[in-house]
């Protein structure tokens, strides 16, 4: 079996070597490929005999799907699965299988140093102390005490509520069904917004949750209120956010995920945006995530090479 990956996953090649030893030893080919080129010729180049797949968040279509008709498997080294034609694999046989869960922690970790962030006016006061201005800008505010809003209480939802809680949060939560978490009170979508001093989404993107926020959600909020999407950017209508943010219906937010992946448009709505912290989409993106998506990326060519 060939397995190929199409990138490093921002780790050194030698160590997906390593980690793809016991496949080498059951004699299938691993090729790695030490760059990212999103270029589709260059994409099929490198994967036309391939039996399996391995990349993160290129989008694969059914033109790449085409020029591959050796593909049996696509260990996708991301949680969402958006990214990939998941009707044309569903016809074709052609089995993916995504790293679930790898970037609980680091997701969780970003969400609430982006609350941070957004009250403590972080990188504001870091530009005037290096202005060599006196003073900063005027007393932030403390999580501690706040009504903290979940919108989804997967894994990463979860894990928020622990931190939060922590922080001596009320923590409400809204999600599409029941669960018994410890700490939190579930609530409708509405009395969530209405109620909560910080909205944090963690839901999935889906035909449901496209659009989930919009102007008639962010005027739910209250004028103090702040929003934080490390979620997936389509659950959050940018240019509604935008204008909230001017118009002073909300009065910040910070966001890690947009409509298209960065480098964005000079044009996009959210930069003329004021009290807005914009990320590259760096949430999943630490070494201790890293290392672990790899290891299910691994065992997961690994369960399918024992079918």
């Amino acid at each position: 079996m060939k397995i190929v990956f199409l990138e490093p996953l921002g780790l050194k090649p030698d160590m997906i070597e390593e980690a793809c030893a016991g496949l080498k030893r059951q004699g299938h080919e691993v090729v790695v490929y030490p760059d990212r080129n999103e270029n589709l010729d260059e994409l099929i180049r490198r994967a036309h005999d391939a039996e399996v797949v391995v990349e993160s968040n290129i989008p694969l279509r059914k033109d790449f799907l085409d020029a591959c008709p050796r593909l049996k498997m696509l260990s996708i080294a991301f949680t969402g699965l958006d990214h990939i034609d998941m009707e044309e694999c569903a016809r074709r046989g052609i089995v993916v299988k995504n790293a679930a869960g790898y970037s609980t922690q680091a997701v969780a970790e970003l969400a609430i140093a982006l609350m941070v962030d957004v009250y403590r006016k972080v990188l504001e006061n870091d530009r005037i102390t290096r202005e060599c201005q006196r003073k900063g800008l005027m007393p932030g505010r403390e999580i501690g005490g706040k009504t903290l809003g979940i919108i989804g209480m997967g894994n990463i939802g979860q894990r928020v509520a622990r931190i939060a809680n922590a922080y001596g949060c009320k923590v409400l939560v809204w999600n599409r069904t029941p669960k018994t978490v410890e700490g939190v009170t579930f609530v409708d979508k509405e009395t969530l917004l209405k109620e909560s001093d910080i909205v944090t989404l963690h839901i999935a993107l889906n035909s449901e949750t496209r659009d989930f926020i919009t102007e008639k959600e962010l005027k739910l909020m209250k004028p103090s209120a702040i929003l934080i999407n490390t979620a997936r950017g389509p659950v959050v209508n940018e240019q509604a956010l935008a204008d909230a943010l001017k118009q002073g219906v909300i009065s910040g937010a910070a966001t890690d995920v947009y409509g298209t992946e960065p480098p964005l448009k000079p044009t996009h709505p959210l930069f003329g945006a004021p009290n807005l912290v914009m990320l590259p989409h760096i949430g999943f993106a630490t070494e201790e995530a890293f290392l672990l998506r790899l290891g299910i990326v691994v065992k997961n060519i690994e369960d399918r090479s024992k079918m």
